[in-house]
């Protein structure tokens, strides 16, 4: 901060004239022109308070309020904030309003996969969204780092296979 005061009053003389227009080579001075015996005042102003001040008289108040009211009671009970937020139905039904959109997510999934392999003699892989198992980013992948998703496809393969083989068994056993 001294750094930056003295280079202020630095620029400051630089500003102010130093010569008087009667005489340019005479230095002016400003000491106490007592002897022209004309007493000069300067205007009284009248000075207020600024924007400043009334938002810090009104920050205080508020904020002893607002401690007031987030401190839980004396005998462990939830503060009044924590009940006036209990009150909006928003806040209330969160999880339930998860819940509802989790399962018609899962369930539009499910219908998707559906759609999709009704007609076909394809094997049924158990996937919620099959067409993203090869999925990846286009962009900025070098040459050669592609992964081979063989062994996984293989995997679900086999899965269904042997689960194919176990509804025969069941059917047999039944008939």
């Amino acid at each position: 901060m001294q750094a930056l005061r003295q280079r202020a009053a630095c620029a400051a003389r630089r500003v102010r004239p130093t010569t008087s227009v009667k005489n340019p080579r005479t230095v002016r001075t400003y000491v106490s022109e007592s002897h022209d015996h004309h007493h000069h005042e300067a205007p009284k102003v009248e000075e207020k308070l600024g924007t400043a001040f009334y938002v810090f008289a009104g920050a205080v108040p508020a904020a002893i309020l607002g401690y007031s009211i987030s401190r839980p009671g004396a005998n462990g009970e939830p503060s009044s904030l924590a009940n006036f937020m209990r009150g909006f139905d928003y806040f209330a039904e969160d999880e339930a309003r998860n819940t509802i959109r989790t399962q018609m997510l899962e369930q539009a999934a499910h219908d998707k996969h559906l759609f999709n392999y009704a007609g076909q003699n394809s094997a049924y892989i158990d996937l919620k969204t099959p067409e993203l198992i090869g999925q990846g980013s286009p962009w900025a992948v070098p040459a050669g780092h592609v992964p081979n998703l063989d062994h996984v496809t293989e995997h679900y393969r086999k899965q269904f296979h042997a689960e194919e083989e176990r509804k025969m068994k069941k059917l047999a056993a039944k008939a």
